[in-house]
């Protein structure tokens, strides 16, 4: 796959179209895929653990549980993309982010560790993306009971990632960084 149009409104359920219209800022959302490790890497590969652990307030996720969000999320949405783009018509059930990031314990886990995983959940996603047809691409299934498109869960990983890391640059990481 080279060129991935924004997918229709009608394609996703309204609560990921913040997601899907982040994602379509950026151009080109197949080199975004990539371009967000970067970024990542480059935000918080240099933070270390007891930083990692800063939360912007008492009840807010740490950092690290940011992070560990972003994995579990990557990994959700990329099951999704499997099994809609294998034309897999089986309503997928929706997950509650909350109890993923309570159950994880991300906080006893090292920042770099986090930080490779993802790494690791997103390139395997770029290869599979990268080896979809467009007729994969454009398939509809079923996730958290609204219907959704391979193209639009492409377009959602990218969303997620980036309205986490606009959250962290604007009031997790100045407090690091001053």
């Amino acid at each position: 796959m080279n060129k991935l149009p924004s997918p229709n409104s009608d394609e996703y359920a309204e609560f990921y179209a913040s997601y899907v219209q982040r994602a379509s800022s950026k151009g080109d959302v197949l080199a975004a895929l990539s371009q967000q490790i970067d970024e990542i890497k480059s935000a918080l590969g240099k933070l270390s653990d007891e930083q990692a652990l800063f939360r912007d307030a008492p009840n807010e996720w740490s950092l690290k549980e940011v992070m560990g969000h972003l994995n579990d999320v990557e990994r959700v949405f990329s099951y999704r993309l499997l099994r809609v783009s294998r034309n897999d018509a089986t309503p997928l059930p929706g997950f509650e982010q909350n109890d993923y990031v309570r159950e994880a314990g991300f906080d006893s886990h090292p920042i770099k560790d986090l930080i490779q995983e993802f790494e690791h959940l997103r390139r395997a996603n770029i290869l599979a993306i990268h080896n979809m047809s467009d007729e994969a691409a454009l398939r509809v299934g079923t996730a958290s009971g609204y219907p959704v498109s391979a193209r639009a869960l492409i377009y959602m990983l990218v969303g997620h990632v980036d309205h986490h890391m606009e959250s962290l640059n604007e009031k997790y990481l100045p407090p690091l960084n001053s």
